[in-house]
C-alpha cells in the first residue's frame, strides 16, 4: 500500500481522561516519517490486568489523550523513506517496548506505561504516543518485526508450520519471561524454578524454558493448573505455594539443587514464601532472575546470597537481540504456538467490545490463553 493510498481518518480506541471509559473514534490516520512505518494491526494483544490499568487501579503513568495498546501483528501500509528492508505488505510483529535510540536505557511500553525517566516520558508524550488498539499504527522501524510468513504461516505439507496470524501475537507474551531466563544465561540441561508458574507469564516462562532446553521445577498455588504444567513434558516438576518455608524448601529439595530461580510474581505476592523458599534451594553460584512486579523492597536472605555466590539479575522486559533469538526458536519449531503446544486464542473482539475483551482477558490469566482486540472487524 503506497503512501497515498492510506485512508484519512482510521478508528482507534482512545483514551480522553485516565480511568474514564475508553471510547472508538475516528481519527486522522497516522502518517509516515523518518524512522518509522505505518501498520495495518491485525491483532493486538490483551495482557490479562489491561482492565486495572485503564481503570486506574493500577497507578500506571502515561498521558491523555492517548490510543491505547500493546504489542500487536500486522502488515506494513507504509514507510518512511529511510526504510531499507520493510515493504508494504510484509508480515511483522510491532512490539510495545519503545528504546532511545540514543540511549537504549530510557523505556517506555507503547499505550501503556511512560516508563521512569524523563527521557521515557518524551517518547511517550510526543512521536511514540498512539498504540495498536487502532486500525493503524505508527511505529518505530526497529520495532516492527518481520516475519517469516511462508514459514509460520504455511502448510505443513510444504514445511511450514500451519499457524494463523492470529497466534503469533503469542510472541508477545512469551517474550517477557525469555528476557529474564536468557539474561541470566540459562543452558539446555540445567534445572530452573519458577515461580509463580500458573499466570499467564509464568507459564510462558515453563513453555520458554522447556524449548530452551531445561527442566522446569514450577511453583504455584492452583494444584489444577500446576498438574496441567506436569503433563507438557517429563521435564516438569511441581511443587504447591502452602505458605509454609519448610515444607516448600523440603518439596524442591527433593529434584536437587536447581542452577537458577525465574520470579515473575504480581504485586500480591510480596509477601509469599515461594521467593525465600525458591532462593535457599539453589546450589552454589546459582542465579536469580528478578522481574515481579512488587511495588516494595522484598526481603532476600543476605547471608545465603553472600555465601553461596548467588547472582541476583534485575530484569525489565527484554533485549532487541532476546526478540531475534525467540524469532528462530518459533520459525525452527523449537517453540510451539499451537493448540498442542497449550496455547490457545480465548476470545478476539472487535474495538468496540474492548471492555468485555478485558473482562475475559482477566479470567483466562493462565498459561497459553490469549485474547486479542481485532481493528479490522466491527462489531
Amino acid at each position: 500500500m503506497a503512501i497515498e493510498q492510506l485512508p484519512k481518518i482510521h478508528r482507534a480506541l482512545v483514551q480522553h481522561v485516565k480511568a474514564e471509559p475508553l471510547q472508538v473514534e475516528a481519527i486522522p490516520t497516522p502518517q509516515p516519517t523518518p524512522g518509522s512505518a505505518i501498520v495495518k494491526v491485525i491483532a493486538a494483544n490483551v495482557v490479562s490486568y489491561s482492565g486495572e490499568v485503564f481503570n486506574g487501579k493500577r497507578k500506571y503513568n502515561y498521558p491523555t489523550p492517548i490510543v491505547t495498546g500493546f504489542s500487536a501483528v500486522g502488515r506494513v501500509a507504509a514507510t518512511g523513506p529511510d526504510s531499507t528492508l520493510l515493504l508494504p505488505g510484509r508480515l511483522v510483529f510491532v512490539d510495545c517496548v519503545i528504546r532511545g535510540r540514543d540511549d537504549p536505557s530510557v523505556v517506555m511500553l507503547s499505550g501503556f506505561m511512560e516508563g521512569v525517566t524523563e527521557g521515557s516520558r518524551k517518547l511517550i508524550r510526543g512521536e511514540w504516543r498512539d498504540s495498536t488498539y487502532a486500525e493503524y499504527v505508527k511505529a518505530p522501524l526497529e520495532n516492527c518485526i518481520p516475519l517469516n510468513e511462508a514459514v509460520l504461516c504455511g502448510n505443513p505439507k510444504d514445511g511450514g508450520l500451519g499457524y494463523d496470524v492470529d497466534r503469533l501475537a503469542f510472541i508477545s507474551t512469551l517474550l517477557v519471561p525469555y528476557g529474564g531466563l536468557r539474561d541470566m544465561r540459562l543452558e539446555a540441561g540445567e534445572t530452573v524454578i519458577i515461580a509463580p508458574a500458573t499466570g499467564g507469564f509464568g507459564g510462558s516462562a515453563v513453555l520458554t524454558a522447556l524449548a530452551m532446553g531445561t527442566k522446569v521445577i514450577a511453583m504455584g498455588r492452583n494444584a489444577e493448573a500446576l498438574a496441567k504444567l506436569k503433563t507438557l513434558s517429563r521435564r516438569v516438576e511441581t511443587v504447591q505455594i502452602t505458605g509454609n518455608q519448610e515444607e516448600e524448601i523440603a518439596a524442591l529439595q527433593k529434584f536437587g539443587s536447581a542452577d537458577a530461580f525465574l520470579d515473575i510474581s504480581p504485586k500480591e505476592a510480596s509477601n509469599s514464601t515461594h521467593f525465600k523458599s525458591a532462593i535457599l534451594s539453589l546450589r552454589r553460584g546459582g542465579r536469580v532472575s528478578l522481574m515481579g512486579g512488587y511495588l516494595g523492597d522484598i526481603a532476600i536472605p543476605h547471608m545465603i546470597v553472600m555465601m553461596n555466590s548467588i547472582k541476583l539479575h534485575g530484569v525489565w522486559m527484554y533485549t532487541r537481540d532476546d526478540i531475534g533469538m525467540l524469532m528462530k526458536m518459533i520459525e525452527s519449531g523449537v517453540l510451539g504456538l499451537g493448540d498442542k503446544d497449550g496455547v490457545s486464542v480465548v476470545g478476539t473482539f472487535p474495538l468496540e467490545k474492548w471492555q468485555e475483551a478485558f473482562d475475559v482477558a482477566a479470567k483466562n490469566a493462565t498459561m497459553g490463553r490469549m485474547v486479542l482486540l481485532k481493528p479490522e472487524t466491527t462489531a
